[in-house]
């Protein structure tokens, strides 16, 4: 009879890395930001309600006062105040924040593709 030898298999072994999506590295980054909720609570109440939200108002009424883009842009903003004032996780604030902002911009080329005249706001 003859006995059965143990072989050592001394292969490489490399773990394959999974590619992340956008989505999802940017909502673990959502989370990380957890201790930061304050300051993106400033940055939502005062960038947004102080800076943005004006000057898209102030396109939509140079472009002719169109209301439907007047009440996209006030829900806009008031999108980014409710999730801010609820104390919400920064995994739901700062995603809400950033759509808030793609439809301010959306609300301004589309009035720059409309035209500014200072006659349309009479």
């Amino acid at each position: 009879m003859t006995t059965t030898t143990l072989q050592n298999f001394s292969g490489n072994y490399t773990a394959r890395r999974v590619k992340s999506s956008v989505f999802s590295s940017f909502a673990s980054w959502c989370e990380g930001q957890q201790q930061n909720r304050l300051l993106w609570l400033g940055i939502a109440l005062a960038g947004h309600g102080c800076i943005l939200t004006p000057l898209t108002i102030m396109a939509v009424l140079l472009a002719g006062t169109n209301l439907a883009l007047f009440m996209l842009a006030i829900s806009a903003m008031a999108m980014a105040l409710v999730t801010n004032l609820a104390a919400l996780p920064t995994k739901i604030t700062i995603p809400v924040f950033v759509l808030s902002i793609l439809i301010d911009l959306g609300i301004i080329i589309t009035t720059a593709f409309m035209g500014f005249s200072l006659s349309n706001t009479f």
